[in-house]
């Protein structure tokens, strides 16, 4: 037997150093939920608070996609850059603080050779915990998300990886779509008492659609529960990875990625994710005509020494019937702003978040929340059935 034996990575058993007592956890007064509409307008609410500014937000985000996409290192990637405060995909400035990892399908032997080459030799962060066990949200997994979060009052982030794993069993009787939105209505209440980050780590189905928010497995009450969803899809071109996000908080946007082999890191790539699924060449048509709208083929050839002056005029029409370009009467082209080629903001403005995200935790308006044994509330028991 080992002299130094790993304790269980459990939730309820994560080895800490020894301490004081802890402080009590602070109170959460009860938020307020009706006013006339005078007193709405006149209210002061505080922005949204970041884990990653511009694509998560405080709230359930829904992070979607195929199997062996690599959502589990994104996810475990960005648990790792805010726990450091340091940047998300290699380019976003976060604000750092404890994050809680529940990696419910991975072994700590796993876990630990992933953080190896994602800190390629940098120090591990103390912030992050991780956890390769717990119970489902209706069987006592709510209650010990919530405890740590007591324990750790200035967390920022929980990912759970993967949601099916915590959903639990369906209330007798409930409709699928019903089940789906109890479901993660669960993390959706701790995320709003406690004024962070939820991810839940999800999948798509196996036939692609137009809409991305269509290809999330399982009924709509998943997403329509959800403050935000997030589908990694594989691009093809220069990127490696599409993310697609949406939400309440979050401006609509795609996000071209690139995954790095070696680090197994997930880099944010410049400019508009339309420049990095499209061909070399399309890629620099695309980019010459928004750095000069109105260029004809002739000056989109001469600024590109390596292409053919026939094969650009040719490209340039068919990006237009694939309304990559807009063409006038005179044969000059424009960038198509009615399309996911026009251009998105830096990311620090996205969704109007501030570039460095704001400490507030008070949660205004929010409905009345019932986590079981936190501040005094009463359990949830009563309100979800078990099979």
């Amino acid at each position: 037997m080992s002299p130094n034996p790993i304790p269980p990575l459990h939730l309820y058993s994560v080895p800490r150093e020894p301490q004081a007592a802890p402080d009590a956890p602070p109170v959460r007064e009860r938020p307020r939920t009706a006013w006339t509409a005078d007193q709405l307008m006149a209210a002061e609410f505080p922005e949204p608070k970041w884990a990653v500014p511009g694509i998560l937000a405080e709230g359930v985000s829904l992070l979607a996609g195929p199997p062996k996409v690599g959502k589990s290192w994104l996810s475990l990637g960005l648990g790792l850059s805010v726990a450091a405060g340091t940047m998300a995909f290699d380019s976003v400035p976060v604000k750092g603080g404890p994050v809680l990892y529940l990696a419910l399908e991975d072994t700590p032997r796993r876990l630990q050779t992933r953080m190896g080459k994602l800190l390629g030799g940098q120090k591990a962060p103390a912030g992050l915990t991780l956890v390769t066990e717990c119970p489902p949200f209706p069987q006592g997994g709510s209650d010990a998300i919530a405890q740590w979060l007591d324990r750790n009052p200035d967390a920022r982030m929980v990912v759970i990886d993967v949601f099916a794993k915590m959903r639990g069993q369906a209330p007798q009787g409930a409709s699928a779509y019903d089940a789906d939105y109890v479901a993660v209505g669960y993390a959706k209440r701790i995320a709003d008492h406690y004024g962070i980050a939820v991810v839940l780590v999800h999948h798509v189905r196996k036939m692609a659609s137009e809409d991305f928010l269509t290809e999330v497995s399982g009924t709509n009450g998943i997403a329509g529960a959800a403050d935000a969803t997030l589908v990694l899809k594989r691009a093809r071109g220069q990127a490696d990875g599409i993310l697609h996000v949406t939400g309440r908080d979050v401006n609509e946007a795609e996000y071209a990625l690139s995954f790095q082999e070696a680090s197994g890191a997930w880099h944010l790539l410049d400019g508009p994710a339309s420049d990095h699924t499209v061909g070399d060449t399309r890629a620099a048509i695309l980019r010459h005509v928004r750095a000069n709208p109105g260029a004809r083929p002739k000056d989109i050839a001469d600024a590109l020494p390596q292409a053919d002056g026939a094969n650009v005029r040719r490209t340039c029409a068919r990006m237009a019937s694939d309304g990559q370009l807009t063409k006038d009467g005179s044969g000059r082209y424009y960038p198509d702003t009615e399309t996911r080629t026009q251009g998105i903001p830096e990311v620090s403005q996205l969704s109007h978040c501030p570039g460095t995200p704001s400490d507030q935790c008070e949660q205004v308006g929010q409905p009345v929340l019932e986590l079981s044994h936190l501040s005094g509330l009463p359990s949830t028991s009563s309100q979800h059935g078990r099979n």
